[in-house]
């Protein structure tokens, strides 16, 4: 089913390797030998007995059972064990950093069609719409976002599995990879926008269309606010939910329907802490883009493409169109580094829960070739390269 061991959920097609632990939520009756956590990967086949655990290199003169935690196997951009939150954001960032040719050339290239895209819609819609201008410049720009937001899931979340076992993958490899399930990401990704941002505009719905009616009473206003308030954590809860369901569905090579219920297993239990380490990222990320569109701002104003008093800091609908391309340029500098770190958090957010549900590490550690785990490295021969450390 999938041409990178260790990516296959639990109770999948794809035949079972030696000994892998089952998940804690599967059924009593999944297939497959269970082993006690304790138990390690792999059997002395000629004298029929456990081989000891052999977590990474032991310092000479040292046994493996000792005072001391064990040394967690590190293949790749993060140790395979359950993961800390510091451990999964340096993930993220090591990801970009090490693999910085391949990762920025596909960001750099979405974050310049992106950017495009919004500098001709605002240059179509600018000024001639009235109020409606900052809306309707968002509605635009919403196709050609959701469709760039899918692809770079697709494309960084290939590289970023890759990064994981200690491998690279170029644009070519992630490209070729990715490309049979564009059409079934692109599905899920406009069922989750619409599970999630779709349920918060709907319970603001009734607001829009009582302001646009021009109606003006204060307690109606109040109450129907209210109402789209209440909408927020549902939608919040919804997105939390299936965030997972992306990478799930290019590494696991599954259907849509699958990788929902693979994302509703996975977050639960952890809702709270899937939601926390998603926004701290988010956050992170709109930290960066901030810092960097600052100094550009101020460059705009220093070079006359605006002015204060035209409120070229607050209101982008009054800026001129020289404003408007640094701008787009700031955007494309902090979209090429905020796309693929949000893009590694949400895969290593993914392997971390299967980590702690489904024993993933075993299996990733075997994949990534580490004799001590019975590993041969990868399924098939591809054209990766170890990645430097």
């Amino acid at each position: 089913m999938t041409d990178t061991p260790g990516w296959a959920s639990p109770g999948s097609s794809e035949p079972p390797r030696d000994e892998p632990r089952p998940p804690v939520d599967a059924p009593a009756a999944a297939p497959g030998p269970s082993v006690p956590p304790q138990a390690v990967p792999g059997r002395n086949e000629q004298q029929g007995h456990h081989v000891p655990p052999q977590w990474g290199r032991q310092p000479d003169g040292h046994r493996p059972y000792g005072w001391g935690a064990p040394q967690s196997p590190r293949p790749g951009v993060i140790p395979l064990r359950p993961l800390s939150i510091g451990e999964l954001l340096d993930g993220a960032v090591g990801t970009v950093r090490r693999h910085w040719r391949t990762v920025l050339a596909l960001s750099l290239g979405i974050a310049v069609i992106a950017q495009g895209g919004a500098v001709l819609v605002d240059l179509v819609v600018k000024g001639k719409t009235g109020t409606a201008t900052q809306t309707l410049r968002l509605i635009a720009a919403l196709p050609l976002q959701l469709l760039l937001d899918v692809l770079a899931a697709a494309l960084l979340t290939i590289v970023v599995s890759r990064a994981i076992l200690g491998c690279t993958a170029s644009a070519g490899d992630a490209w070729r990879d990715a490309r049979p399930r564009l059409f079934q990401l692109l599905g899920l990704t406009l069922l989750t926008v619409l599970m999630g941002p779709g349920v918060a505009l709907l319970g603001f719905a009734p607001l829009i269309g009582y302001d646009a009616g021009g109606s003006k009473e204060p307690v109606t206003t109040a109450l129907l606010f209210l109402v789209g308030l209440l909408a927020l954590p549902v939608a919040a809860w919804l997105w939390v939910r299936y965030s997972l369901a992306a990478p799930a569905l290019m590494l696991e090579k599954q259907g849509v329907t699958t990788a929902l219920s693979r994302s509703r297993r996975l977050v639960r239990g952890s809702w709270w802490r899937v939601f926390g380490i998603t926004l701290l990222a988010k956050l992170l990320s709109l930290m960066v883009a901030v810092v960097i569109a600052i100094p550009f701002r101020f460059i705009g104003l220093l070079l006359g493409f605006d002015s204060l008093d035209r409120q070229g800091l607050t209101d982008s609908a009054h800026q001129g169109v020289g404003m408007v391309v640094v701008m787009a340029i700031a955007g494309i500098i902090a979209g090429a580094l905020t796309i693929p770190f949000m893009a590694a958090v949400g895969v290593l957010v993914y392997v971390d829960q299967r980590i702690r549900r489904e024993a993933l590490d075993i299996e990733l550690a075997r994949a990534a070739g580490l004799p001590e785990y019975g590993g041969a490295g990868w399924g098939e021969p591809t054209a990766q390269t170890p990645a430097r450390r």
